[in-house]
């Protein structure tokens, strides 16, 4: 597959997806917790896992591309600073993290339903159901 630079794309990373920004020369800037902001090669980046592409209109291309170079690399925190809020404010200008979102309600939602009644089964269904239903297709 072909990656056009400016590309955001992800692969899975346990029960998230993990994103980043194919730069001009093929690598990829993106966010971890042991580097946070940095550039990898496509192989590092995609770890034998399926890619996945998530198409930009050309200004966000740009943007995302200009982002990556700036050269203020940031640390990777979890609540503020992680592979999506990167990426979201390379395309965006805001950092946003929907996937965290979605797992801090399911987590919440989680609980309630524990602490009401006993009952890790549904406390588990609970969590399921909320994260279907606060996941986006959105990928930004």
């Amino acid at each position: 597959m072909e990656y056009r630079p400016g590309d955001v794309v992800s692969r899975r990373k346990g029960l998230v997806m993990h994103r980043g920004i194919v730069l001009e020369d093929g690598q990829v800037f993106h966010n971890t917790p042991l580097q946070g902001e940095h550039v990898s090669s496509m192989n590092e980046f995609r770890k034998n896992k399926r890619m996945f592409v998530h198409e930009m209109d050309s200004s966000e291309h740009l943007e995302a591309l200009r982002y990556s170079q700036d050269g203020s690399d940031r640390n990777y925190n979890l609540f503020t600073n992680n592979c999506e809020h990167t990426i979201s404010r390379a395309t965006t200008g805001r950092g946003r993290s929907p996937q965290l979102v979605s797992f801090l309600i399911s987590g919440g939602v989680a609980a309630a339903t524990l602490a009401l009644t006993r009952s890790p089964g549904l406390a588990i269904a609970g969590f399921a159901l909320t994260r279907k239903l606060t996941s986006g297709r959105d990928p930004i």
